[in-house]
């Protein structure tokens, strides 16, 4: 090789290795890392996985990711997606980084059971806050159906197929002694059932959202709504199989036309995230939440406490969020 040749292959490789060096602001253009996070961690520009359009999640979600957006450095765009099950799958994937879960789901992934028994255990996730109870409300317009002995026969709506809903209703059928064989069932989302209900083609549906729920509450806009009540006997026997439930009471007041007040279960409403978001960037979403709740316009807002947000144990807590919580004089299981 003539000198000629070997100082035009030196200057090649040279602009080569410039180009390569100036490619390292490539992620901080593009909003995954800053460029004094650490590395592979992920810190600005979250997705946050929510829910469907008619449901709480997408509504508080949306809430949360615009207080924190305009008050830290933290951005966070909020989308609708299918559910918990689905969000999971999101942030495994890393397509978000921070997603709305069932506190029953999140250990069906975390362990590889129910829904996620044929996914594997999935555990690239963690706690970052249970934020209010998601209460199991079986709505119908038929005023015959008082009890959930009635749906025997009947076309239910029981939740997209696979998602937390399907198994909370499930759940509930069984305490009563009845199988998904024993209805008709429709796989169909909260906007979807509303639609139907008001339609008469579905004659109840199951819905898990914090009350009240958008779908519902338009519903009742047109239409006589009921909810059915599960009585303390059966609500003691599903708590017994699954601790994960727990009662709740939903105020007559929360949907018009209701007769009185209605007793269900509920399941937490946790916010996940993914492991390789950074931990300064969780800490900043958890304080944010919990240092302007009453900033937050969203009905839920005035049910977020930090002892809610701190009893999860099924699934470690994000060291961001453990951090905001050790402040605060709360100890949280970590990874």
């Amino acid at each position: 090789m003539n000198m000629k040749k070997f100082s035009a292959l030196l200057l090649a490789l040279s602009m080569v290795l410039s180009l390569a060096a100036c490619g390292g602001d490539k992620n901080k253009d593009n909003g995954g890392t800053d460029a004094d996070a650490p590395a592979n961690k992920i810190s600005n520009n979250l997705v946050f996985s929510t829910g469907g359009d008619g449901g709480t999640y997408f509504a508080v979600g949306g809430v949360i990711a615009q207080h924190v957006s305009t008050n830290t450095d933290v951005k966070v765009t909020s989308v609708a997606s299918g559910g918990s099950k689905a969000n999971i799958l999101l942030l495994d994937s890393g397509d978000a980084q921070l997603g709305f879960s069932q506190s029953d789901v999140m250990a069906y992934a975390y362990n590889g059971t129910s829904t996620f028994a044929d996914d594997g255990a999935i555990t690239s996730f963690s706690t970052v806050a249970n934020l209010y109870l998601e209460a199991v409300q079986i709505v119908t317009c038929d005023a015959s159906i008082k009890t959930v002995a009635d749906l025997k026969g009947k076309n239910v709506s029981i939740g997209d197929a696979g998602s937390g809903v399907y198994f909370n209703a499930i759940d509930i059928l069984s305490a009563y002694g009845l199988t998904e064989q024993d209805i008709k069932p429709q796989y169909k989302g909260f906007s979807d059932s509303a639609d139907a209900l008001k339609d008469g083609k579905i004659d109840a549906a199951f819905v898990v959202a914090g009350a009240p729920t958008v779908a519902i509450t338009d519903l009742s806009t047109g239409k006589d709504v009921h909810l059915v009540s599960i009585d303390k006997e059966h609500a003691d026997a599903l708590i017994a199989k699954c601790p994960y439930y727990m009662t709740i009471t939903i105020p007559a007041d929360t949907y018009k036309g209701l007769d009185g007040d209605v007793q269900t279960v509920a399941v937490g409403a946790v916010v996940l995230a993914a492991d390789n978001v950074s931990d300064d960037a969780i800490y900043a979403f958890v304080s944010d939440i919990f240092e302007h709740t009453d900033e937050l316009s969203h009905a839920k807002a005035k049910e977020m406490s930090l002892e809610t947000a701190a009893n999860i144990t099924s699934v470690p807590y994000h060291p961001g969020a453990a951090r905001y919580y050790a402040e605060k004089g709360i100890t949280v299981p970590t990874k």
